[in-house]
């Protein structure tokens, strides 16, 4: 399994990929989205809920064949890219 971290106004941004569980997206502990299977590419979805940039979207951006690569956006803005 391969996972991406990052921190976002104080909130805890996990991306976790694995062949066979598939992708999640935990903002704060809490499971947001997740897809089971496997994709080329794949998009992932949720929300800040609390605090400071509550409301605040994210999304996030799955590929590659080699190296999956991984991509954050909050509000549309990158974040974090990496492989």
């Amino acid at each position: 399994m391969k996972a991406w971290q990052t921190t976002y106004k104080d909130h805890s941004i996990r991306v976790e990929n694995g062949w066979f569980s598939g992708e999640r997206l935990i903002v704060d502990g809490e499971v947001q989205d997740e897809h089971k299977g496997f994709a080329e590419r794949s998009t992932l979805s949720g929300r800040i809920r609390s605090g400071d940039g509550v409301g605040e979207s994210i999304r996030i951006s799955l590929g590659g064949w080699f190296v999956v690569n991984c991509q954050i956006f909050v509000d549309n803005r990158l974040i974090q890219s990496g492989g």
